[in-house]
């Protein structure tokens, strides 16, 4: 405050001195070379007076305010390229502050997003190096074991020779996964856009996922019976591998005698959606918000007894974002979860019997 004071004295005293030197010379010289009535003299003085205080008493503001503003567009034109400084100078004091105060807002978010993505950089390397060091280290140490001598029995190294196998196959099966999330959000992957029967690659994902259900003694069943095909439009590969995420996801947590249940309603005139059921163990709902983020686990314990890469969700969440299309989930612990995604429906003509015993 004292500094501000300072200068406003400073800059009014040398402004003041300019106006009395000024006004002193011009009165001496009307009184010396002008004979003219007082109430002339006065008026003319006074005019000019008011003239010259008003020339100088600018030109002064003008030098004073620009040539600092002029400094403060220049510090920020150093830190970045905005509109800002893309702007013809301002000396008005109002616009110049909502201009600042929105500046130093943006920067404000700027520093806050950048904080918040080095939080998650952090979390997603540590979650990566994670994942991989267990199956790394699984088969280190599987191997050591063989080169120590447990090679020459020929049970152990076969038993031994399997579970390396097995951890590298978690291995390759993390990469892959890592492979196809970075380029859905990299949007290197193209949806290959057609027209599919949703029941019957649900179907097929279930023939693909019985083993896998059956060891938890967990059915994999409709709602219904549908007797009639539910055409949709999308990439069905793609959509295959949304289907075979969520039905791992809920065997992967669902209690044993459980059941998963798919369901596909109507949703609108145009759009179905599909719904993933399962009573199993059920989620949080502080969890709930960040399900979807790459190795995110509600389970934050060492043991992670079930396996994956943790990018299940991650890339469910990728590929329906590709066709524009949104996904839900609903959950309450301990009764069970709800995964459901929207698709465009379309519909198609059903050739009838005449036309097929026609052809």
């Amino acid at each position: 405050m004292a500094i501000r004071l300072k200068r406003s004295y400073k800059f009014a005293f040398r402004t003041a001195f300019f106006i009395s030197v000024v006004l002193t010379v011009l009165l001496w010289s009307l009184m010396r070379f002008t004979e003219i009535e007082n109430w002339a003299f006065l008026a003319i003085f006074i005019a000019l007076t008011f003239l010259i205080s008003f020339l100088i008493v600018q030109l002064r503001i003008e030098k004073f305010i620009y040539r600092r503003i002029k400094r403060i567009y220049d510090d920020v034109s150093l830190l970045e390229s905005s509109s800002l400084t893309s702007r013809t100078i301002t000396t008005n004091m109002s616009t110049l502050t909502e201009e600042i105060e929105k500046f130093a807002q943006d920067k404000k978010i700027e520093i806050d997003t950048l904080k918040i993505r080095e939080e998650y950089r952090k979390e997603f390397l540590g979650n990566v190096s994670h994942e991989l060091k267990t199956p790394l280290f699984t088969v280190q140490g599987y191997l050591e074991t063989l080169l120590d001598g447990a090679i020459d029995d020929k049970n152990v190294r076969k038993k031994y020779l399997q579970r390396a196998n097995k951890a590298v196959d978690r291995l390759i099966y993390i990469v892959k996964d890592l492979d196809l999330i970075t380029k859905l959000e990299a949007g290197d992957m193209n949806v290959i856009w057609e027209e599919f029967d949703i029941i019957e690659l649900i179907k097929t994902a279930f023939e693909l996922l019985e083993m896998k259900a059956a060891k938890k003694k967990i059915s994999l069943t409709f709602d219904m019976e549908y007797a009639e095909p539910i055409w949709v439009r999308g990439d069905s590969e793609k959509i295959r591998q949304v289907v075979t995420n969520l039905l791992v996801n809920s065997i992967k947590y669902g209690n044993e005698n459980g059941t998963t249940e798919v369901s596909v309603e109507n949703l609108i005139q145009n759009k179905v959606i599909v719904r993933v059921t399962d009573n199993g163990e059920g989620i949080p709902e502080n969890h709930i918000p960040r399900l979807f983020e790459r190795f995110y686990r509600v389970d934050k314990s060492g043991s992670r007894k079930e396996g994956g890469s943790g990018l299940g969700l991650a890339i469910v969440k990728h590929i329906i974002e590709a066709h524009e299309e949104r996904i839900y989930v609903e959950s309450v612990p301990d009764v069970g979860s709800e995964f459901s995604f929207t698709l465009e429906k379309v519909t198609v003509a059903i050739p009838t019997e005449t036309s097929t015993a026609s052809t």
